[in-house]
C-alpha cells in the first residue's frame, strides 16, 4: 500500500515537473520573442529619426544657406557647360554683397525665358524628382530661373563699345579673359545706366546668351532687381572632372570707378 501510494507521488511530481518545464520554455521563448520585437522597433524608430532629421537639414540647408542648380544652355561656356550642377550660396546677397563679375542665379523677371522649352509634366518618375528637388536632394533645374554674370551694379553706366571693341562700365574699358573663345564681347550696341538696387547681367558666351542686351525692352529695362537674385554661385561640383571653384575675376572690375 505504502509503495503504491509512493509510485503515485512519484508519478505526480514527474507530471508536475514535466508540465513545468513546458511552462518555463514557453515563457522563456515569449519573452525572447519580445525582446526582439522591441528591438526591431527600436532600430525603425532610430532609422525614422536619422531619415527625418537629415531631410529637415537638408530642407533647411537647402533653403537658407546653399543650392544646388543644374546648367540647361550654353550661355555661360566655357565656365559653365551644359549638364553641369553648380552649387549656390544664398548668403549673396545677405551676409555678403553682390561684386561686379559674380556669377548668379536669378528668378526670371518676365519674358526672359519665353523661347525656353518646357518641361512635359505628368509621371511618377518625375513626382519623385520634384519631391527630391525640393528637399535638397537633387538640383534645381533651370524652370524659372538664369545664371549669368553680374557687369553693372546699381548706379553703372554700361556701354558697348569702345573703339577696341571693350565693354565700358562707368568709362572705364574692361577686358574679359572669362568670354568664349572667339566671341567678341557684344555685337550689339547699348548704352544703359543700371537702377539702383538693380543689376545688369550678361553671359560669358556672348553670341550664345539671350542676356540684358536683348531685354531692354522689357520690364527694369533689361537691368534685373535685386528681389529676383537667388544666389551666388561659388562652385562647379559635377561632373567630377570639371568640379572648379568660381572665382570672381577682380582685376577685371578693379579699375572701375564707382558710378555717379
Amino acid at each position: 500500500m505504502v509503495s503504491g501510494l509512493q509510485r503515485g507521488r512519484d508519478v505526480a511530481e514527474k507530471s508536475t515537473r514535466d508540465h513545468t518545464g513546458e511552462d518555463g520554455s514557453s515563457a522563456t521563448s515569449r519573452r525572447t520573442s519580445r525582446r526582439r520585437r522591441s528591438r526591431q522597433r527600436g532600430w525603425l524608430r532610430e532609422t525614422a529619426l536619422v531619415v527625418i532629421s537629415a531631410l529637415v537639414l537638408s530642407i533647411l540647408i537647402k533653403t537658407f544657406l546653399v543650392q544646388a542648380y543644374y546648367i540647361p544652355s550654353g550661355s555661360m561656356q566655357n565656365t559653365l557647360d551644359v549638364g553641369d550642377r553648380v552649387l549656390v550660396s544664398k548668403l549673396t546677397p545677405g551676409p555678403f554683397d553682390i561684386e561686379r563679375g559674380d556669377i548668379l542665379v536669378f528668378v526670371d523677371p518676365g519674358g526672359w525665358l519665353q523661347h525656353e522649352p518646357q518641361p512635359e509634366a505628368g509621371g511618377v518618375r518625375e513626382v519623385v524628382a520634384e519631391v527630391l528637388t525640393f528637399v535638397g536632394l537633387l538640383p534645381q533645374h533651370a524652370g524659372e530661373h538664369l545664371i549669368k554674370r553680374v557687369i553693372g551694379v546699381g548706379g553703372d553706366t554700361v556701354e558697348c563699345c569702345d573703339d577696341a571693341g571693350r565693354i565700358l562700365v562707368n568709362g572705364q574699358p574692361i577686358e574679359e579673359p572669362y568670354l568664349y573663345p572667339g566671341d567678341a564681347p557684344s555685337s550689339r550696341e547699348f548704352s544703359v545706366t543700371v537702377p539702383e538696387g538693380h543689376f545688369w547681367f550678361m553671359g560669358d558666351h556672348r553670341s550664345n546668351s539671350q542676356d540684358s542686351r536683348a531685354q531692354q525692352g522689357g520690364p527694369g529695362g533689361g537691368a534685373v532687381p535685386l528681389a529676383n537674385v537667388v544666389g551666388k554661385a561659388f562652385m562647379v561640383m559635377w561632373p567630377l572632372d570639371n568640379i572648379t571653384v568660381l572665382n570672381n575675376p577682380g582685376e577685371t572690375f578693379r579699375a572701375v570707378p564707382e558710378g555717379p
